[in-house]
């Protein structure tokens, strides 16, 4: 099978699998009201990849069917540049609101397969050789991929340690005849009811002897045992004027509980090896996966500006303050955008033959989107003002009672109309004080770790060189001098 359509992505998630919102046991994912709207949403980028299938897809290299772009192992500079103009495409459809749409996956672990030398190391080459197998059918399938790699906090004051006898972490508990079983919880599985498999694999680095905890496989969503609880859904209805986004992006998030569930073992990629899970995310993942989600942020600061801009010009706003504040967000999205261009221009090989983009300017972006988000949204939130909070609906605008009066006393500025004005603002609500919206601000500001832990983090691992260099010259100037001065007192 090649790249997909949207209606071969609905057919494969009616599949029986055991998902809960709320007090329900969903059925149907496609056809229940917390999932449709995302479900129809989701197929529209599976059918987006054939509608631009010059930038969306690229030949197999072994069966030459056509497969998503995001499945590229890049082995060149060009690579890096080809793959972004099919993620800048999936980016726009979703104006960068799901952070996890199938593409994130999809470079992940055809950056995994790329690497597959790291996790071949300290004796787990059968591992490796799986996880190059399964990337090969996660391209060839155009599966939807979801994953869990976070370990659920209990207690923070004991550390929330991984490893015996903390049974709430996922970790292996016996072998069968065909794999092994695992139990315990994860979180948070973004996307799990629009996936067909779910990964596992490593977050944080565990204790040298937590070795049943150190497990990385790849399994079906029906797969027995497998439970996913979902948050309350933040799905509007399907009036798209009313709730732009929330009618088609909710991608929803799921804690996962692993009750007693078995992974056969060709779908195993770590199986108890601490040295192998402790180093496979150390070097190539995160330069490689943040080119996908750093285009995906960009595109929605870019969007932001956009919507801010559009809403203050409908009713005539653009005076000094709020075109201050319309700057501030473009000056986030265009820094976002230089940042992503430095990181491509400068990629290079990160070994196994494999490009991927330069690291540094992606870790100055990863530490600072967590607070220019919010900001964002601050923005947008004080240049709406009241009229955030009144927007006609559809319904209204269909009154023939009332649209006559709607459109006297509810157009905007310079010529806008009522209607034009109503979208405008009920997308800039839905943008940033719907259920929605308020889900998207805590995701921005965790989903890569804290603000606060990227840019301690930012600082550990950055090259000093040339800031020593610099500051040197003057401290050792003084010092110079002061040895002058000391000679001189004592001639």
């Amino acid at each position: 099978m090649a790249a997909r359509t949207g209606k071969e992505f609905l057919k494969g998630l009616r599949g029986k699998r055991d998902i809960w919102v709320g007090s329900d046991k969903v059925a149907d994912v496609v056809d229940h009201p917390a999932f449709t709207g995302a479900a129809h949403g989701l197929a529209g980028v599976f059918d987006l990849q054939h509608r631009y299938a010059d930038d969306c897809l690229i030949p197999d290299p072994e069966t030459g069917e056509q497969i998503n772009v995001s499945h590229m192992i890049p082995r060149s500079k060009d690579d890096i540049f080809r793959r972004h103009k099919g993620l800048a495409r999936i980016a726009e459809y979703t104006v960068g609101i799901m952070g996890r749409s199938p593409d994130y996956m999809n470079v992940t672990y055809a950056g995994f397969a790329g690497r597959s030398d790291e996790w071949g190391a300290n004796g787990n080459e059968e591992g490796a050789e799986n996880l190059v197998n399964y990337q090969k059918f996660l391209r060839r399938n155009d599966i939807s991929l979801t994953h869990t790699l976070v370990h659920p906090t209990i207690d923070k004051a004991t550390g929330d340690f991984v490893g015996p006898p903390n049974e709430v972490p996922l970790h292996k508990v016996g072998e069968t005849e065909h794999g092994i079983v695992v139990r315990g919880a994860r979180v948070l599985a973004t996307l799990a009811p629009f996936a067909d498999e779910i990964a596992v694999y490593p977050g944080q680095p565990i204790l040298p002897d937590a070795h049943d905890y150190a497990l990385s496989f790849c399994i079906p969503m029906d797969t027995p045992g497998l439970k996913f609880l979902c948050r309350d859904s933040c799905a509007g209805s399907s009036n798209r004027h009313d709730h732009p986004l929330s009618s088609r992006f909710d991608e929803q998030d799921a804690f996962v509980i692993f009750d007693d569930v078995e992974v056969p073992r060709d779908r195993i990629h770590i199986n108890c090896n601490v040295a192998v899970y402790n180093q496979v995310m150390a070097t190539g993942w995160f330069p490689n996966v943040m080119q996908q989600t750093m285009i995906r942020a960009q595109t929605k600061l870019e969007f932001a500006w956009g919507l801010a801009t559009r809403m203050t010009e409908s009713v005539g706003g653009l005076q000094g303050p709020a075109v201050q504040m319309l700057g501030e967000i473009w000056s986030y999205a265009e820094f976002a955008r230089a940042c992503i261009q430095a990181a491509e221009e400068s990629a290079y090989e990160f070994g196994n033959g494999v490009w991927f983009p330069n690291g540094t300017p992606l870790t100055a972006l990863k530490a600072t989107l967590p607070t220019w988000f919010p900001r964002v949204n601050e923005i947008i939130r004080l240049l709406g003002s009241h009229n955030l909070l009144a927007a006609p609906s559809a319904a209204q605008l269909a009154s023939p009672e009332l649209r006559p009066l709607i459109d006297r006393y509810m157009h905007g500025a310079n010529g806008i109309d009522a209607e034009t004005r109503s979208r405008l603002f009920r997308l800039a609500w839905d943008f940033t004080g719907s259920a929605l919206a308020s889900r998207g601000e805590q995701y921005e500001r965790f989903y890569l770790a804290s603000g606060a832990r990227n840019q301690q983090l930012a600082h550990m691992i950055a090259d000093r060189a040339r800031a020593d260099k610099l500051v040197d010259r003057f401290v050792n100037e003084e010092a110079v001098a002061g040895a002058d001065r000391k000679l001189a007192e004592a001639v």
